[in-house]
């Protein structure tokens, strides 16, 4: 499911939200998401899953084209981890 396809299926669920106003929705959910990830916090929602920063080491890694060993820098990446619900919805 893409986000167009998520706004026009909360349009079509509501029944009351035209697509502008779906797409916006949407669009306050992910950017309340985005900021809170961008300021180091973690966003829990219930029966869904978590989303958190992990902090990768800095390593040396090896350049599969030429060999040569490559420092790489330590980084912040976005995880995202699922609820036990969501978990055992898929698994069924």
């Amino acid at each position: 499911m893409t986000k167009s396809e998520l706004c026009e299926h909360l349009g079509e669920i509501t029944g009351t939200l035209n697509k502008k106003e779906a797409e916006l929705i949407v669009n306050t959910i992910f950017d309340g998401i985005r900021d809170a990830l961008a300021a180091g916090e973690r966003v829990e929602i219930r029966g869904f899953g978590s989303f958190s920063i992990r902090e990768r080491d800095a390593r040396m890694a090896r350049n599969p084209k030429t060999g040569e060993s490559v420092n790489i820098d330590g980084k912040k990446v976005p995880f995202f981890k699922t609820g036990k619900e969501l978990k055992e919805l898929v698994d069924q």
